[in-house]
């Protein structure tokens, strides 16, 4: 068994090894760019890690691995421009270093580059890795447009964020894990319980990024801390917050979250106000939720105990990290 920390070397050393074309520079120099830009490489570490239950030999999860890696990537080229990202990992994206045109169209030629690489799963589990892979490509960009409808709806129900983020991000690390099973030799039962664990850690690591971008040490967390907040993003505690508040704090809310000020005055006043509502305890009890679901169908899968660490020890980190 490797540790994570092996892993995620594995991972950069193949992400490192990917070859593109040399010209149009313009077309593949992004590509490299973004892919070596780091990371902590959870989802293709995972797949590896569900590999490694069934099969000593993770070598051949390698592939769908990457695969899982460049299209998470690809997402995230296509989402700065949405957003207007300035900023990835420290460095300029893409379409700030280019331009959107390029970030674009390279965008699309790593969608096709992650095809090439799940293409060479072993040919008896090809189809059934295709359709997972396709549905979970469908359901990233779902969640994507429902995040963006939100930011014209006033009143999102916490059903539909958890809906949203299930899509945006959870079902991806899920896929990973699927994937990671069958390409290992694990049944479809392992299979499905491992998709069941990455759904539920999907969701509670996305709970826990909620409440870290409020509440989290900005030196550890790796960004500054209430961007959330300024943004007025709907986040799980904000939806809490609207939900729970009533009289002075309600006035209160709506007019910071009608204020364009974009200072520290609105992050701390937002924050009290969180903290008047128990919104970080209602969130962290969610987050504990998911994790405990999660962990309970790891418990299921058919693999020994120690096989299970790593993923075990993942789980765990998810709801105890600081960054």
């Amino acid at each position: 068994m490797q540790s994570i920390s092996q892993l995620q070397v594995l991972i950069n050393e193949a992400i490192a090894d990917l070859k593109y074309p040399k010209s149009p520079k313009e077309l593949y120099d992004p590509i490299s760019y973004l892919m070596n830009l780091g990371g902590k490489r959870l989802r293709p570490v995972c797949l590896l890690m569900a590999c490694n239950l069934f099969s000593d030999n993770i070598h051949k999860g390698l592939k769908p691995a990457l695969a899982i890696e460049v299209f998470h990537n690809f997402t995230l080229m296509h989402d700065d421009i949405m957003d207007n990202a300035p900023i990835r990992r420290g460095k300029l994206t893409v379409h700030k270093k280019w331009n959107n045109n390029v970030a674009i169209l390279s965008g699309d030629v790593m969608l096709v580059e992650a095809y090439k690489l799940i293409m060479q799963v072993d040919p008896k589990i090809l189809a059934e890795v295709l359709t997972i892979f396709n549905d979970t490509a469908a359901a990233v960009c779902e969640g994507q447009q429902i995040d963006m409808n939100f930011e014209t709806i006033e009143n999102v129900s916490e059903t539909d964020y958890i809906q949203m983020i299930r899509l945006k991000t959870a079902v991806l690390l899920a896929a990973a894990l699927k994937i990671g099973a069958l390409t290992g030799g694990g049944s479809q039962n392992d299979a499905g319980l491992l998709y069941d664990f990455g759904l539920n850690i999907g969701l509670a690591f996305q709970l826990h990024d909620d409440i870290l971008d409020v509440y989290g040490d900005p030196e550890k967390f790796g960004k500054q801390t209430g961007g959330d907040i300024i943004a007025n993003k709907k986040t799980f505690l904000l939806i809490k917050a609207r939900e729970l508040a009533s009289g002075e704090t309600k006035k209160q809310l709506i007019f910071w979250i009608n204020s364009t000020e974009k200072t520290d005055e609105k992050v701390i006043a937002v924050t009290k106000i969180f903290d008047d509502l128990n919104v970080r305890q209602l969130a962290e009890f969610e987050m504990s939720k998911y994790a405990k679901k999660a962990l309970q169908s790891l418990a299921l899968v058919d693999a020994k105990d120690h096989k299970k660490n790593n993923l075990k020890t993942f789980a765990e980190d998810v709801v105890i990290r600081e960054h």
